[in-house]
């Protein structure tokens, strides 16, 4: 069940309140093009010196016949992701795996067709419409999601990175950038992230006080007290970092998630005339999925691809190859789950409320 607006009734199972046109948050018009801007310069580095006709030569000789068990791992990942969902909301309300797989692959759906990762708001708010959970609960263990992946992602580099000191050339991810830089940027970031939310996860009350705080200094009065309940609920979905067991559960969880993932660029790797193995896939897979942190176009343009092209080069692999197969990689990973979070979205008939109105209900702004 959601809610309308101040002055709308209670929605029904559903109901679309007037006036609400089904759109997720707008985002400003400067951060669109600003993706925009960031993907055209990542797919001119993916693709600079490159002939397309090669690329193109190389993309139609695949056997996609191949793609095949790769989309079947991949939602083996897709269904470890809510179940890993349905454990980290348990603290808050417990929702079936079953439940929870149509409103990941709704939220994986808007990632890839919305700027800012709005499928992360998107789900958490079809979740608060389905279960009446509460969407900043929700966002917090969706946060608490993407540390543990860029955790993983950094285990993945890390695991590689002996055998990648052997290379004297080719190893640059962006430009200059290396992949030794993009490790200790991401373990920075992730490392950081994991130790603060810990942090405020076993020591709620003092948490709590300090937000009390600096809202009490920082915002007008009006506005304190619905900001702090929203500060309440989002602790509320770190609660489970305060069991050592739930945060080793999710950890592995999460490594057999990247794992799966891995196994679809590996099944993937035999539609093309190249070999690398598991590990330098493992790589890949922690190298461009910390590089789509970076804010790009809706489906990670470019910044999927430049980083992918160059982790294969740096594995001996024809550029041309390395391009055309990352390049269907790219497309492989976003046309499938695209279009069953489509599925779902339409054989569940949820018409989607306006989020933002949905989040500035419970105070929280987009």
């Amino acid at each position: 069940m959601g809610s309308c607006p101040v002055g709308y009734p209670a929605l029904r199972p559903g109901h679309v309140c007037p006036g609400i046109s089904g759109r997720i948050p707008s985002m400003k018009r400067w951060q669109f093009w600003l993706g925009v801007a960031i993907s055209v310069i990542f797919m001119y580095i993916a693709l600079r010196g490159l002939h397309l006709k090669d690329v193109w030569q190389v993309m139609k000789a695949a056997n996609y016949w191949w793609i095949i068990p790769g989309i079947l791992v991949y939602f083996m990942a897709v269904w470890a992701r809510a179940w890993r969902w349905h454990y980290l909301v348990r603290p808050i309300k417990s929702v079936p795996t079953k439940t929870m797989f149509p409103i990941v692959c709704i939220g994986y759906m808007g990632n890839n067709i919305y700027p800012a990762r709005a499928g992360e708001i998107l789900r958490a708010v079809i979740l608060r419409q389905k279960e009446a959970v509460p969407v900043s609960a929700s966002l917090a263990t969706i946060i608490v999601e993407r540390i543990f992946d860029g955790v993983v992602m950094l285990g993945f580099i890390f695991i590689n990175l002996p055998e990648l000191a052997n290379f004297t050339a080719g190893a640059d991810v962006i430009g200059d950038i290396s992949i030794q830089q993009v490790a200790i940027l991401g373990t920075l970031l992730f490392g950081g992230a994991l130790v603060i939310f810990m942090l405020v996860a076993f020591f709620p009350q003092t948490a709590s006080g300090v937000a009390a705080v600096l809202i009490n200094k920082l915002l007008p009065v009006r506005y304190r007290e619905s900001v702090l309940d929203v500060v309440h609920k989002f602790l509320s979905g770190l609660e489970f970092l305060r069991s050592p067991r739930d945060v080793l559960m999710v950890l592995l969880t999460s490594i057999v998630i990247w794992l799966l993932e891995t196994g679809k660029y590996w099944f993937v790797m035999f539609a093309f005339p190249f070999h690398v193995s598991f590990f330098t896939l493992m790589l890949m897979n922690g190298v461009v999925n910390l590089a789509t942190t970076i804010p790009s176009a809706p489906g990670y343009i470019g910044t999927f691809d430049a980083p992918g092209i160059a982790v294969l080069t740096a594995y001996g692999v024809n550029r041309v190859i390395a391009a055309g197969y990352t390049l269907v990689l790219h497309v492989a990973l976003w046309v499938p789950i695209t279009a069953v979070g489509a599925y779902y979205l339409a054989r569940e008939g949820i018409e989607l409320t306006d989020a933002r109105a949905q989040l500035n209900q419970e105070g929280v702004q987009s």
